[in-house]
């Protein structure tokens, strides 16, 4: 079994919201454990999924029998990854035993697959974890940096900080999970150790146009017209400030679609002139009644003010809820909290009075004695 290590060029990609004694707590139990259960938040986006994979090979190359489970029917294009077919479906887990947890990219337990949260609730939990909202209480150890790209940029230092190997299979679930979660490095969470932890990725042959082309490039019949429904549910409202779209469980059955078809949907909203408060509702195919809220913002707008109104989290610029209310209830729910966000900064600013200043008029100057008259 691997030690830990800490090479002398590792410590320095550590960030001030990271301690070096966390990571010696988080290996502490990854090292006593015999079979380690990993699982990321419910319907696992690139990141969730990527880091996953990259950290149960890791672990088994390290000697820890490590495990990632997911549901494997609802991955989308995301199924392409190497990795992906030693994944144990959530709906086997019953069978399974475990003596650890660790949470890779989620920072509450409700946000786990239901499948997974009894095995979360009764072992020691490890937490890997970037989201702002994130606190890793339930946690027993816990790396969280909310300062990070992904989750997978965490993964990548801890994995520097081990001294461990990557391959082209680890790289490639890390090098997805960066650029889906940084939006091809164009959001504001790239950072120059994002772009070092890249360009080490890259070292091991990642097929960048290949995957570029499957996630961003090519899109299957059904995620092609849950699109169009989306876009004819569009609604703008406070002059493009705010947008929404809308896709309900009959939109999903309508083209057998899953969540993954719906990834990039809530760009519709987004790419509307002027926006700053982009919200796509949507309901899985489940016999539930709960609407779920994808957030994005620009500007000064902080999307986690409005999903921690609902029990949700994320980060300032990118979050999400889940709203214990039909469709057109959450609905109403939400534009009530954009439009309190509005009215509330709106108070602010009308509190914030200028300072007048009285500025006497200078006095009229008295013409020079001494000067001659002005010609008339």
């Amino acid at each position: 079994m691997a030690s830990a290590q800490v090479p002398f060029d590792a410590v320095h990609l550590l960030t001030m919201a990271e301690d070096i004694e966390n990571y010696k707590a988080v290996w502490s139990l990854l090292k006593g454990a015999k079979r380690v259960l990993i699982s990321g938040h419910l319907s696992p986006d690139g990141d969730s999924l990527g880091s996953m994979i990259a950290m149960a090979r890791m672990l088994n190359d390290a000697g820890i029998q490590a495990f990632a489970t997911a549901d494997v029917n609802a991955l989308g294009k995301l199924g392409f990854l190497r990795g992906v077919d030693g994944l144990i479906p959530v709906r086997k887990l019953k069978r399974q035993r475990f003596d650890l947890f660790l949470a890779v990219d989620c920072g509450a337990l409700d946000r786990l697959p239901p499948e997974a949260r009894p095995f979360a609730e009764k072992l020691p939990l490890v937490c890997i974890d970037h989201h702002v909202t994130s606190t890793g209480e339930f946690a027993k150890a816990s790396i969280i940096d909310p300062t990070a790209s992904s989750a997978a940029e965490i993964v990548w230092r801890f994995a520097k900080w081990m001294g461990w190997k990557l391959d082209p299979v680890i790289a490639e679930a890390l090098w997805v999970a960066i650029v889906t979660d940084t939006g091809r490095f164009a959001y504001d969470s790239a950072k120059p150790g994002t772009m070092r932890a890249a360009g080490d990725l890259l070292k091991y042959g990642v097929r960048t146009a290949l995957i570029n082309d499957i996630i961003y490039g090519t899109f299957p019949k059904r995620a092609i017209a849950l699109k169009r429904t989306a876009w004819r549910s569009l609604h703008i409202w406070k002059n493009g400030k705010v947008a929404e779209v809308s896709l309900t469980r009959d939109d999903f059955r309508a083209v057998r679609g899953t969540k993954a078809d719906a990834e990039d949907i809530i760009e519709i909203p987004r790419s509307v002139v002027r926006n700053e408060i982009a919200l796509f509702f949507y309901q899985i195919p489940d016999r539930t009644k709960e609407t779920r809220c994808s957030i994005r913002t620009r500007g000064d707008w902080d999307a986690t003010v409005l999903a921690a109104k609902f029990g949700g989290g994320g980060h300032r610029k990118a979050a999400g809820c889940t709203i214990k209310a039909p469709m057109g209830v959450a609905k109403r729910q939400m534009r009530a909290a954009v439009k309190d966000l509005l009215k509330s900064v709106l108070r602010k600013t009308a509190r914030i009075q200028p300072i007048k200043v009285a500025v006497e008029a200078p006095e009229a100057k008295q013409p020079d004695a001494k000067q001659p008259e002005a010609k008339k």
